[in-house]
C-alpha cells in the first residue's frame, strides 16, 4: 500500500481515499513518511537552493561546456 499527504486537508491518505493529484505529495512507503511530507519537501528545497547558490558562485559553467563531462 502507498501513502499520500494531502496538502489541502493536512491528512495522510491511502490509494483508496487520496485526493486529487494536484493536492497530494507522494507516494510514500509508510504513513509516517507521508506525515513528514512537508518537512521532507522543505529539507530538499533547502538543499537544492544551497546547491544552486554554490553553482552560481562557481561561475555556473556546465561540465559539458568545458569538455569535462
Amino acid at each position: 500500500m502507498q501513502y499520500w499527504y494531502d496538502v489541502t486537508t493536512g491528512q495522510v491518505q491511502t490509494d483508496e481515499d487520496r485526493g486529487a493529484d494536484v493536492d497530494v505529495l507522494g507516494p510514500y512507503d509508510t504513513a509516517e513518511e507521508a506525515a513528514r511530507a512537508l518537512e521532507t519537501a522543505h529539507e530538499r528545497t533547502e538543499k537544492w537552493d544551497a546547491e544552486d547558490r554554490a553553482w552560481d558562485q562557481r561561475g555556473a559553467s556546465p561540465e559539458w561546456e568545458s569538455g569535462q563531462g
